[in-house]
């Protein structure tokens, strides 16, 4: 796809982007793809991924208690628990604002780690790591933000999510709808939002404005960005996935630059 090219043009020193059509068979890829990337947030899918495998696997369920007092596992997926962004103090009740929180992913992890009894890291690889083939992805730090993956890792990634096979479909439909509708919040890098919709795990597009994919995406557009430079989004109405990897800072040259990468692709998408 010609539209890929324009990674070429991002003031970045290193970048390597596909798409993938709806059946999960990739439409095209540009750059490095075995090149290791630092995914940052875009580990939050990833995680939460795993986590709703475990769900699948009876070791939690969506309303078991975690984080603080009076939040679940599924508060915690949608940025729901009122937990701050990276410490433990408690900004709301829960259900009550949508408040993107690394900190409400860490608590997920150690409630899965508990009741499940294994590591979280060892858990994300052994339930989705492995079974995919991501054999260059890893789990270095915060399972909010820490991972390191390839272009083609994600790719395998953005195929099991768009044809899931280690998820029942419907569990997959529900992570990427939005949960706790109607809550305003901040979407970083973009500022407040009203709605700020979520589902569990995955960003909602909506008709969130300005936004980090493009204008012709389609309000049930999913997926999430990263500050390392690194987004992955799924718009069902185009029938598409697209995973971008970079190796700078999210910043001006992200909001400046991501928006018409994306409706690139879409035209070519429409146009073939």
């Amino acid at each position: 796809m010609e539209s890929l090219r324009l990674i070429d043009q991002w003031p970045v020193d290193n970048a390597a982007a596909a798409v993938l059509r709806a059946d999960g068979t990739v439409a095209g890829r540009h750059g490095d793809t075995g090149r290791e990337f630092a995914l940052a947030s875009v580990t939050k899918p990833l995680t939460a991924y795993a986590a709703l495998i475990a769900i699948e696997e009876g070791v939690v369920e969506l309303d078991t208690p975690a984080g603080p007092p009076g939040a679940t596992i599924r508060h915690l997926l949608a940025h729901t628990s009122g937990l701050a962004f990276d410490t433990h103090k408690t900004m709301a009740e829960p259900g009550n604002r949508r408040i993107y929180s690394n900190t409400g992913f860490e608590q997920l992890t150690d409630a899965l780690t508990e009741h499940s009894g294994i590591p979280f890291a060892t858990y994300l690889a052994q339930a989705l790591l492995e079974p995919l083939g991501m054999a260059d992805t890893r789990l270095e730090g915060s399972p909010a933000a820490g991972a390191v993956s390839t272009l083609d890792d994600m790719i395998r990634f953005a195929a099991e999510v768009q044809q899931p096979k280690l998820l029942d479909a419907s569990t997959v439909a529900e992570a990427t709808s939005v949960v706790f509708p109607g809550l305003t919040g901040v979407l970083p890098g973009y500022g407040n939002q009203k709605p700020n919709d979520w589902g569990l795990g995955f960003e909602i597009r909506d008709h969130k404005s300005p936004h980090w994919t493009g204008s012709g995406s389609s309000p049930r557009t999913f997926g999430h960005f990263g500050q390392s430079g690194t987004f992955l989004w799924f718009d069902p109405d185009a029938g598409a996935a697209c995973v971008a990897l970079a190796d700078r800072a999210f910043g001006p040259w992200a909001i400046e630059a991501w928006p018409p990468f994306t409706d690139a692709v879409l035209a070519e998408l429409g146009g073939s």
